[in-house]
């Protein structure tokens, strides 16, 4: 394990301390999410910008229940037996987007390989719930791998979402530990399939930095998410959400998420965010608005 980047300031470096927000519409948005019974991956995974993006009304939310099948290294959400998929879900989903007037809505979900269709049929109901409500929101999907299985990301792609997006969260020489029920050519796969399926659908996949990768390692996996057509990239600081979870290896500098921001753009992508709270769907309708034209280097 890499050890802790030092601090004049202690073990938590200057550049990750900031104030908390809970103003604007949060109480809103706290509210509606309850009220409507629905659960968001801001949440569940203990998102440092809960505060901040709440307060604005941008809300990500989570489907198919708040428990995972899967026990990923780094990931706060509970791993447990889940429910039955609530077929009400989408509907409610739908009333919240309305209600909290949000232009740009990001749904993402717990992996559930206990059902035959590992919820891309909820995935694809949601969609259609939103567009008949609130036809001009767009929708991003992020959805676990679905075993790369291409009927399953098929059924979510012939809804048309606006931006598709899979993380594949770390490189390929950690993604055992990480992530052990999941596979890095598994989740490339998925992204090349979604391309071959729908070739004008905008791709996304997210990576976190600080478990003990190298800097060749990030640039190499960059290269990889470009060799099957991802579009968007996000790249951000992994941070420990409890002690039970795998410990923070590094603090990356900002200078180094400048540089790989910078990789990223000369591998060809759209829009690259990179920044210590950087996370997949963090303000992802900037990775929309800006990734529609292609990104100059100036180089």
């Amino acid at each position: 394990m890499i050890p802790l980047r030092p601090s004049a300031e202690g073990k938590f470096p200057a550049w990750l301390r900031r104030p908390l927000s809970f103003h604007g519409q949060w109480s809103h948005a706290k509210e509606t999410v309850k009220g409507l019974a629905l659960h968001t991956v801001c949440e569940e995974a203990k998102c440092p910008n809960l505060g901040e993006c709440w307060a604005h009304g941008n809300v990500s939310f989570m489907i198919l229940g708040d428990r995972c099948t899967r026990r990923c290294a780094f990931c706060a959400v509970e791993t447990a037996k889940p429910v039955p998929p609530d077929w009400e879900e989408p509907l409610r989903l739908a009333e919240a987007v309305d209600r909290l007037g949000i232009q740009y809505v990001v749904i993402t979900s717990v992996a559930r390989d206990d059902l035959q269709d590992e919820g891309a049929g909820l995935f694809a109901a949601s969609i259609r719930a939103i567009r008949a409500r609130t036809p001009g929101v767009k929708i991003e999907v992020l959805t676990p791998d679905f075993h790369a299985r291409k009927e399953l990301i098929g059924l979510v792609v012939a809804e048309a979402p606006d931006v598709y997006n899979h993380n594949v969260e770390t490189v390929p020489r950690l993604t055992r530990a990480v992530r052990p029920q999941a596979q890095y050519i598994r989740s490339l796969q998925v992204l090349k399939t979604v391309k071959e399926l729908s070739p004008g659908c905008r791709t996304k996949s997210g990576l976190m930095v600080g478990l003990g990768e190298r800097k060749e390692e990030v640039r190499r996996t960059i290269g990889d998410l470009r060799s099957v057509g991802c579009d968007f990239l996000t790249i951000g600081q992994y941070l420990q959400p409890t002690p039970a979870h795998r410990p923070v290896g590094e603090f990356v500098i900002l200078e180094q998420f400048e540089e790989y921001k910078e990789w990223a753009y000369e591998a060809g992508f759209s829009f690259v965010a990179s920044g210590p709270y950087v996370r997949s769907s963090y303000n992802a309708y900037e990775a929309f608005a800006a990734g529609r034209t292609p990104h100059m280097t100036g180089k």
